[in-house]
């Protein structure tokens, strides 16, 4: 099976080309993909599929072989791969993902695609939709600054989903987290049916962040595009920054805008092909 490994600043994944190739059992296959000893090193397997309600759907796997709803990374990958190979001539396209379907934006430079802007839809605030089940809270009641204890240990949470889950943190100290000794316990806290991705943040201006992550099913990993864009409403929500933020993470740069006028974010930065092959 052919398959081509790619990366938005350093959050990579396998993706495969499902007009031509088929994946059977895409959960095992992502767990077999993804490890980075024994098979070819991601953070999941993306299926790049037809769809019947936009130009493309992407199929999202994680490490684990759990399903993910969407990936902000990601999707700026499978709108590089598509364009690149000829797929379209369009650079304004519509991907069909689990959190439904998002409006990309091609910027193209010698006839590849350089960056992506994409429209991200609007963030979900409403605790019972992100999911969080908080002790006390109404169900019209943004979870904003709120107390969480994750292994005896207290912290101030932000909830937002982005078409999944997040969990913002804020830290004066990014760098020194041990994410492999504290991000399980935020993941598979009890407030979080669904699981959760955590964000630890540090706000370095009115339009600057620093930001790492620790995502359901995969880990820590370079870079989050949900992430960023959870931050970012997380951060305007308590009074951090403007609407328009450069989010700095562990691969790179992310540049996130809450327009306050549609209610949408948008969330532009770099897709990269690091190389293809095939597999048995």
């Amino acid at each position: 099976m052919k398959f081509t490994k790619m990366h938005g600043i350093g959050n990579d994944y396998i993706y495969v080309n499902g007009f031509e190739e088929t994946v059977e059992h895409p959960q095992e296959a992502a767990k077999l993909f993804s490890d980075r000893h024994f098979g070819i090193g991601s953070d999941g397997l993306i299926l790049i599929l037809p769809s019947e309600q936009a130009d493309f759907e992407m199929a999202m796997y994680n490490a684990d072989g759990s399903r993910g709803e969407m990936c902000g990374n990601a999707i700026r990958c499978v709108a590089k791969y598509v364009y690149d190979r000829h797929m379209t001539d369009q650079t304004n396209i519509r991907i069909e993902t689990l959190a439904g379907i998002r409006h990309v934006q091609l910027t193209v430079e010698d006839g590849n695609v350089a960056s992506v802007r994409v429209d991200m839809g609007k963030p979900q605030l409403i605790p019972e939709q992100i999911p969080v089940v908080y002790d006390g809270s109404d169900k019209r009641t943004q979870l904003v600054d709120c107390p969480i204890v994750v292994d005896g240990i207290s912290y101030r949470m932000t909830c937002v989903s982005m078409g999944n889950p997040h969990c913002v943190i804020y830290t004066d100290d990014v760098d020194g987290l041990d994410l492999e000794k504290i991000g399980p316990g935020f993941e598979r806290h009890a407030y979080f049916p669904n699981r959760v991705n955590t964000e630890f943040v540090k706000v370095l201006d009115r339009h600057t962040v620093q930001m790492r992550v620790w995502e359901r099913g995969s880990g820590e990993t370079l870079a989050c595009g949900t992430g960023a864009c959870a931050v970012t409403v997380a951060c305007i929500l308590n009074g951090f920054t403007e609407r328009n933020v450069t989010v700095r993470l562990r691969g790179g740069d992310l540049h996130i805008e809450w327009d306050q006028k549609t209610d949408t974010v948008f969330m532009t930065g770099p897709a990269t092909e690091v190389f293809e092959g095939e597999i048995a």
